[in-house]
């Protein structure tokens, strides 16, 4: 190595040196080190806001809602939400970005997207039964006819259905809302618990996906009150959530009882539903031709 290289390496060594040095000192050692990926979807979501929609009046140069306007929706302080904005002040806390996530009037997809850009990991998912769901996720319900499907929240309530579910499974059309819980059927309705071919397993079953969703969704609560009715009212419930197992919804087999058709096998699969991850969708399809012939009759008898 020459002497003119050798000092160009040192000047290169130099300014890598004061790059790294200016990065720690701002708190942003990540490349650039100007980048700001959560100030950036902060302003540019609450540009998109209609002011005067949200009752906001007078006259702006820019779009949108102004940064004070944004932290008094979000009660926090306007100097707070400007640093966010700016990327100063470090990471912004859970409570913080749930608050501006509701402040922006994010959809799911972007209230995610709020806490990636924020603090590195997604939100817990929001619980939303009181919604239901849309017209066009139970259309497609209903274009299975022979196929029971049903769509459930993280507790096992049931909050949607096709003809062929209340035909095969349960009438949940019959039950109020609040009694539409598969866990409280499963150990505390006779006819349910007699229905399953294996009622141990499928207890099991539901008692640990029970466990791992209401871990995921975080406490709340309905998953609360579902786990003190049924341990007051079911010892077997008590000694099988006292065990701790955990499982995913996935897919796999179950055999029920009919009382008009007999004995029938469905193969059930787990969905996730696409910005509703309160939801799971279940479809029952029956394993045998059997079977299938057994929901045709179903399908049919009335």
């Amino acid at each position: 190595m020459n002497a003119c290289q050798g000092r160009e390496y040192r000047s290169i060594f130099i300014q890598i040196n004061r790059w790294l040095y200016r990065c720690i000192m701002t708190n942003t050692l990540a490349p650039p080190c100007d980048s700001n990926s959560l100030g950036a979807f902060l302003k540019d979501r609450r540009q998109r806001l209609d002011a005067l929609a949200l009752g906001f009046g007078g006259r702006r140069r820019t779009p949108g809602l102004r940064r004070e306007e944004v932290a008094q929706r979000a009660h926090i302080s306007t100097t707070w939400y400007t640093w966010l904005e700016q990327g100063r002040g470090g990471a912004p806390s859970v409570r913080v970005l749930e608050s501006l996530a509701k402040a922006l009037m994010l959809t799911e997809a972007e209230r995610e997207h709020l806490f990636l850009v924020g603090i590195g990991h997604p939100p817990k998912a929001h619980s939303s039964v009181q919604e239901g769901i849309s017209g066009r996720l139970q259309r497609f319900l209903d274009a299975m006819p022979m196929i029971p499907a049903t769509v459930a929240t993280s507790t096992w309530d049931i909050v949607g259905w096709n003809r062929a579910a209340q035909l095969a499974l349960t009438d949940y059309a019959a039950l109020p809302p609040d009694q539409r819980n598969i866990l409280r059927l499963m150990f505390l309705d006779p006819a349910t618990r007699a229905a399953q071919n294996d009622w141990e397993a499928v207890a099991r079953f539901l008692v640990a996906t029970f466990r791992a969703e209401t871990a995921r969704m975080g406490e709340n609560p309905r998953s609360a009150e579902l786990v003190a009715e049924i341990s007051s009212k079911s010892t077997d419930f008590t000694r099988m959530w006292r065990e701790n197992d955990v499982h995913t919804a996935g897919e796999g087999s179950k055999t029920i009882f009919h009382a008009v058709v007999g004995e029938i096998t469905f193969e059930f699969s787990s969905f996730a539903i696409d910005g509703r991850p309160d939801l799971k969708l279940m479809i029952y399809n029956p394993a045998e031709r059997s079977d299938l012939e057994k929901m045709d009759r179903l399908s049919h008898s009335g």
